[in-house]
C-alpha cells in the first residue's frame, strides 16, 4: 500500500518561508511522477509545482521565481521550498504520485495522495 504524509505546513507572516516535504513509502519512488497541489478555500484544487522522474520540473505561474520543488530517491522524498510567500498561498496543501513518468495538472490522474497540510500566510 502506497502511503504519502506531509509535513512542514504552518503560519507564517507575508515574506516568509516554509518547507515542505513529503514522505512516500510502499511503493516505487523512482517510477513516479510528484506534484503538489493546494486547496483554498472555495477553490478548485491546482498544481502549484511538478517534478517528473528525471527531475524535470514546472510551475503554477502564480509561484514561478518563488517556490521550488526537489525529490530525494535515496530517501523517498519531495520537497516544496516555498519563499516570499504571499497571503494568497494561504491554502491546504496536498503532495500527489503518479504511476507516470510526466507530471500533469489534473487531479484525477494522480494515484495517490497525502492528507494535505494547512499553510497559513498572514498579512
Amino acid at each position: 500500500q502506497v502511503r504519502l504524509v506531509e509535513s512542514g505546513g504552518g503560519l507564517v507572516q507575508a515574506g516568509g518561508s516554509l518547507r515542505l516535504s513529503c514522505a512516500v513509502s510502499g511503493g516505487t519512488f523512482s517510477s513516479y511522477a510528484m506534484g503538489w497541489f493546494r486547496q483554498g478555500p472555495g477553490k478548485q484544487r491546482e498544481l502549484v509545482a511538478g517534478i517528473n522522474t528525471g527531475g524535470r520540473t514546472n510551475y503554477a505561474d502564480s509561484v514561478k521565481g518563488r517556490f521550488t520543488i526537489s525529490r530525494d530517491s535515496a530517501r523517498n522524498t519531495v520537497t516544496l521550498q516555498m519563499d516570499s510567500l504571499k497571503p494568497e498561498d494561504t491554502a491546504v496543501y496536498y503532495c500527489a504520485a503518479r504511476r507516470l513518468r510526466e507530471v500533469s495538472i489534473y487531479v484525477y490522474e494522480y494515484n495517490y495522495w497525502g492528507q494535505g497540510t494547512q499553510v497559513t500566510v498572514s498579512s
